[in-house]
């Protein structure tokens, strides 16, 4: 073999070498993602959208360095199947993590997020991120679901609501709701797979998973992260640190959400001074709306009607906050429609992610709505209450199939809308006026949506009724 040859063999095989071990050019520019989800926060919770005695100035502030979301929706309005529709961004009945029965999952559950299931941390992970969990799971506490299973390298937290298992000597009924102590509630504190404390001391829940994101972000790598922090508040039982007893003008309730708000404050601060701003998008939601039968131990879904456990507009609109400066523009509120599925097909567009091929993703790209607030990626929304399509949204239009009230309100039985209702949203955003009898065409347009949508559908098995 001549000269001339094996010098271009050899370039061949060293352009063979570069390629194979270069840094991965996508994570070059891939942002770092963290979402922060609340349990049971009302619409009309924080003072940028509309509470009167609720101070949230570092929410606030967020909303105005970056972009209100004023149709921003969970995929369910209650915790278990809205946590599995975030992370897997598919409707929690393709893949059994809801029930007409139990709602969400117990201590006593053996059932969990399915392993065939592609999560956001999998996809990422994948797509070379580091990622932790954060805070409340609740898709699972057996070692097979664990949020070790589904794409996270560490995890601290409560593996469920800090409402379950109650200790035999708690006090009967509300009492031990309303006048909580952290001993009533057995519930446990996880590092990965290891119990640190039980019962966890949850006075101090909210500081220590604020202080476990921020050493999470501060952590020095190369690689981008995501980040998954979910606050077990404002679920009740309701506890907040001695700093903030009596921070409030709204009272424990307020208290609860101040400290949320000094939690987003404290995130946002380490990724400032971790000079990661301009690369890491942050997004403030809920799992569900508010808990409205907790009395004021509950939260507010200001003038849209109903709550947690409905499918209602205060049951599945949440109060929505994305920021990454130098990206959304500052001070932007979009009418965009989002759901928390679509944060799985955001960020595999933000990372160079692949999207699963071999099932349906209920996922939408909202990528087009953070560069342009007046862009719109989604029309549609299909609002289930476990196994059961309630309603539909359609642009401004939403039509009821069904109705039944919240837990411990009417109608306490799923009850058959003949014939269907609709509301014009933009028009009559609380769901007061059914005006179907003027607008029969678009009744029939969404059920025609809905014949479609159906032919997608293959329900899973519950995994929320297995029991030993």
């Amino acid at each position: 073999m001549n000269f001339h040859k094996c010098s271009t063999l050899l370039l061949a095989l060293q352009a063979v070498l570069a390629a194979l071990f270069a840094p991965n050019t996508v994570l070059a520019t891939a942002p770092n993602v963290v979402v922060i989800f609340c349990d049971d926060l009302g619409y009309g919770d924080l003072s940028s959208f509309g509470h009167p005695s609720i101070n949230t100035p570092r929410l606030d502030q967020m909303a105005t360095e970056g972009m209100r979301w004023k149709n921003f929706y969970s995929a369910a309005p209650v915790c278990t199947p809205s946590r599995a529709a975030l992370l897997t961004g598919r409707l929690p009945l393709r893949n059994g993590m809801c029930s007409n029965t139990r709602r969400v999952l117990f201590p006593d559950s053996t059932g969990g997020l399915p392993d065939s299931e592609i999560t956001l941390a999998e996809m990422l992970r994948s797509s070379g991120y580091r990622t932790g969990c954060v805070g409340k799971w609740h898709l699972g506490h057996l070692p097979q679901f664990s949020p070790l299973q589904h794409g996270f390298d560490s995890y601290f937290g409560i593996p469920y609501s800090n409402d379950m298992d109650r200790t035999g000597d708690a006090p009967r009924g509300r009492h031990a709701i309303f006048e909580p102590e952290t001993e009533y509630f057995n519930v446990p504190l996880l590092r990965d797979r290891e119990i640190l404390e039980q019962p966890a001391d949850q006075t101090t829940i909210t500081r220590r998973y604020t202080e476990e994101a921020i050493q999470f972000i501060q952590t020095p790598s190369e690689q981008p992260f995501f980040l998954y922090l979910a606050h077990s508040m404002p679920h009740v039982p309701l506890f907040r640190s001695p700093a903030f007893e009596g921070h409030s003008r709204r009272g424990l309730y307020g208290d609860v959400i101040e400290e949320i708000d000094w939690s987003v404050g404290q995130v946002l601060d380490a990724i400032r001074d971790s000079n990661l701003a301009e690369n890491t998008l942050v997004i403030f939601t809920s799992d569900n709306g508010p808990w409205l039968s907790q009395d004021a131990h509950g939260g507010s879904a200001g003038l849209l009607r109903e709550g947690k456990g409905t499918t209602w507009e205060g049951g599945m609109r949440e109060p929505t906050i994305m920021w990454w400066p130098g990206t959304i523009e500052a001070g932007q509120a979009t009418a965009a429609m989002g759901c928390t599925t679509d944060l799985l097909a955001t960020c595999a567009t933000l990372s160079g992610g692949q999207l699963p091929t071999d099932r349906v993703i209920d996922s939408v790209d909202l990528t087009p709505v953070l560069h342009d607030a007046t862009a719109n990626t989604r029309n549609e929304l299909f609002y289930y209450r476990a196994y059961e399509l309630m309603a539909v949204r359609m642009g401004p239009w939403k039509v009821h199939f069904q109705e039944q009230g919240s837990y411990g309100t009417e109608p306490k039985k799923l009850t058959k809308c003949a014939p269907p209702k609709l509301y014009h949203l933009e028009h009559d955003p609380s769901e007061r006026y059914n005006i179907a009898q003027n607008y029969p065409e678009i009744v029939a347009q969404v059920e025609q949506l809905v014949e479609e949508h159906r032919k997608t559908l293959v329900p899973a098995p519950s995994q929320l009724e297995n029991k030993p």
